[in-house]
């Protein structure tokens, strides 16, 4: 079986984005590890770009693909600025409990 992007309904790839962009907001929510929330915002980035590339084919305009190329080439980016982070915080305070971590509260 050979799918494409044109045989599967608009509908299914946006349903899918919602799932998993929603699954990331309970991420942020409800967890207190920071790594697992930075995963979660990952994901919420993911979900938008699935939607990016689904209009984009729907629509049958690369635009949108190609935009989905330079924002995971600023989320590579922000994932090593933000892994940076989490592991220079680790080594200071021992966790990534981000209850304890409280370096931006006066």
């Amino acid at each position: 079986m050979n799918f494409t992007l044109t045989e599967i309904p608009l509908n299914y790839y946006l349903a899918l984005s919602a799932i998993l962009f929603s699954i990331g907001i309970v991420g942020v929510l409800t967890r207190r590890n920071a790594i697992i929330v930075f995963i979660c915002i990952e994901m919420m980035l993911n979900s938008v770009n699935l939607t990016l590339v689904a209009f984009s084919a729907f629509l049958g305009n690369p635009a949108g693909q190609i935009l989905v190329f330079f924002v995971m080439a600023v989320a590579a980016a922000e994932a090593a600025v933000g892994l940076a982070i989490v592991i220079s915080i680790f080594r200071n305070k021992m966790t990534v409990n981000i209850d304890e971590i409280n370096i931006m509260k006066w």
